[in-house]
């Protein structure tokens, strides 16, 4: 990309701002495409934009009158602007929403949620296949089937494919080492290769029937049962016939449960948006082979009150910027830019993609339907988030706050006697649980006793704070907590405030949740400095809000400890040698049996294990019989 960066009136005195500002760029600006940013007098941006011609974009904000109240907002807040030009109008487009993403301007529309999404593999590095879920880059050999809107959207259809062609989802290191067929095959969910109780042919042509299955063609594999089924019949093998009945039985289910299996839609995502009083609900439902792979609701940042078309155009480009776009997308809204939109999405598939507002047949419909669920989904949203507003306020009340809280950031440990000590942090706000921004943290402090939960609380503020201080000393981010929420009494208390006041955070309120005499929950009594503690009534709901935030805290630091407890557990030898990744462990241990069995085995016998090159193996061989 070749970029022109430009900021130039700031010598201008006295300093212009809105429509003036805005003006004064118009003689330096060409007819070029690019990318604009408006910032405030605090250098903050306000919104970044592009445009196919940056002279004729700019000079629409240069005239007084015409704008909306969100863009009049806009322009009166604007003190500097910066211009980035393109050599073409699509890169002016990726740009922009790459920026969005990172600036994350007040006026922007942002899509906050941003998971991938999970695929069924049907890996080919084995002999006889696996059936698995896959999340991540696509390295495996294998062929990939999705995307599928949630890992339970999978799942459920993994388990009803086990059901359907029986393969397997065991581990290679499993298969190779079982002796004699799991639960799996009694339950009639796998057909036992491990065992050989199904010849490699008819297994693979269960391979083909799933992979044909998940490409669409469930029609012929159904007819294919039913004639294996009638032809067993025929020949009185009642017992196969009735397995064949049962497989076909739960193909159907498969089907039915999927809801929508549109006839002419093959591959899509359906896209419809819902906008009520300055808040927006996206849902996405992913058609592909025919079959409804799950839907997923969205609820982008409205940018302080964007119109349909503008939201829709950000959503499609923020969505697909780091995933692959379907052949086709169904749309409930028509888009400003929809060339532009059309050709970035197209480069990215490396063949066309249409964009289309259906306004009649099965795609108009499959639009309706997405539009009903933003619409319902939208509704519960907001009742949700009335509820949450007047906890939030309630909590300002209860705790003498400035206000209601937009971050609530709630800390708490986890160890036994000391060891794999971890402190977790979450967080909460207007949204509810904000997951994303959970943290973990592993204690490191070597001076700590055994157990030393103020040393243990001092560490995770101070890594915390000092972080948040280096990365973002102006408070400029919504990452700075209005209040901290710290499981103990008067002495964690004084702590904390003793760790603040050394890092010089001296305005960030923070509240000691302790558990009252007999340890009830209900009997919780607060601690803040310089008060004394109090407790609420025990039917109060800001009380259960508290309760269910310090649960939630304590569930994720003990999870988080578990997690680390068991990764130690698992802990050998083998992780200590240079090369030495999961794969290669797992072929070890597999071939050998244990770790101690690695460090006893002859160089041959290493270099007889698959993945582990003679390099490797004199590596390995070296580390256990090196004396010193």
């Amino acid at each position: 990309m070749s970029h022109n960066n430009q900021t130039t009136p700031e010598m201008d005195a006295p300093k212009l701002t809105g429509h003036a500002c805005i003006q004064a760029y118009l003689k330096t600006l060409d007819s070029s495409p690019g990318v604009y940013r408006m910032l405030d007098s605090e250098n903050r941006v306000l919104y970044v934009g592009k445009a196919r011609n940056l002279r004729a974009r700019v000079s629409n904000y240069a005239r007084p009158s015409g704008h909306s109240a969100r863009i009049d907002r806009m322009i009166r807040e604007t003190s500097l602007m910066m211009f980035l030009t393109t050599k073409t109008e699509t890169e002016a487009l990726l740009l922009e929403q790459n920026l969005i993403k990172q600036l994350k301007p007040r006026y922007n529309v942002l899509l906050r949620d941003d998971k991938s999404f999970p695929n069924i593999l049907v890996s080919k590095s084995h002999e006889f296949p696996q059936i698995k879920k896959h999340r991540g880059a696509k390295k495996e050999k294998g062929n990939y089937y999705g995307p599928f809107a949630s890992a339970g959207s999978v799942n459920r259809t993994l388990n009803q494919l086990q059901r359907v062609f029986l393969l397997r989802n065991c581990s290679d290191a499993m298969f190779e080492s079982r002796t004699r067929p799991c639960l799996l095959y009694q339950i009639k969910r796998c057909a036992a290769p491990c065992v050989g109780k199904i010849s490699d042919q008819d297994y693979a042509g269960l391979v083909s029937d799933a992979e044909r299955f998940l490409s669409g063609k469930s029609t012929k594999v159904q007819g294919d049962l039913a004639r294996q089924m009638a032809e067993a019949s025929d020949a009185m093998e009642f017992e196969r016939a009735a397995a064949l009945r049962d497989r076909i039985k739960a193909l159907t289910q498969v089907q039915t449960t999927q809801g929508i299996n549109p006839q002419t839609v093959s591959e899509a995502d359906v896209i419809a948006l819902h906008l009520e009083k300055g808040q927006a609900c996206v849902q996405v439902f992913f058609i592909r082979a025919n079959q409804n792979w799950g839907n997923r609701d969205y609820y982008p940042r409205t940018g302080a009150g964007a119109e349909e078309p503008e939201i829709l155009e950000a959503f499609l480009g923020q969505f697909y910027s780091d995933r692959e776009p379907p052949k086709q997308i169904l749309l409930s809204h028509g888009i400003e830019d929809e060339d532009l939109m059309q050709a970035a999405l197209s480069e990215k598939l490396g063949r066309k993609v249409d964009l289309l507002v259906p306004l009649r047949g099965e795609k108009a419909e499959l639009i309706e339907g997405a539009a009903r669920n933003a619409r319902e989904s939208l509704a519960r949203k907001m009742s949700e988030s009335a509820t949450q507003g007047k906890l939030l306020a309630g909590l300002a009340e209860a705790f003498d706050l400035d206000g209601p809280p937009k971050r609530i950031e709630v800390y708490d440990n986890s160890h036994i006697q000391g060891t794999n000590a971890v402190g977790g942090m979450i967080v909460a706000g207007a949204e509810g649980f904000l997951k994303s921004q959970y943290r973990k943290f592993n204690i490191k402090g070597e001076s700590l006793t055994p157990g030393d939960d103020f040393g243990m609380m001092k560490e995770v503020l101070e890594r915390r704070f000092k972080r948040l201080l280096k990365e973002d000393p102006d408070r400029k981010t919504e990452n700075w907590p209005d209040l901290l929420l710290i499981d103990g009494g008067a002495g964690q208390v004084s702590a904390v405030a003793e760790i603040l006041a050394e890092l010089g955070v001296e305005d960030v309120p923070f509240v000691g949740v302790a558990k009252g005499e007999d340890r009830d929950a209900g009997k919780e009594e607060f601690y803040r400095q310089g008060a004394r503690p109090f407790a609420l009534r025990h039917n109060d709901p800001v009380l259960y809000f508290v309760q269910r935030l310090r649960d939630e805290a304590h569930r994720f630091a003990i999870g988080t400890h578990r997690a680390k407890r068991s990764k130690a557990m698992s802990a050998t030898p083998l992780d200590d040698i240079a090369g030495i990744g999961a794969s290669r462990k797992r072929a070890l241990l597999a071939h050998f049996g244990s770790a101690k069995a690695v460090g006893r085995a002859h160089l041959e016998d290493l270099k007889a294990v698959d993945g582990i090159s003679a390099a490797m193996a004199e590596r390995i061989y070296d580390f256990f019989n090196t004396s010193g």
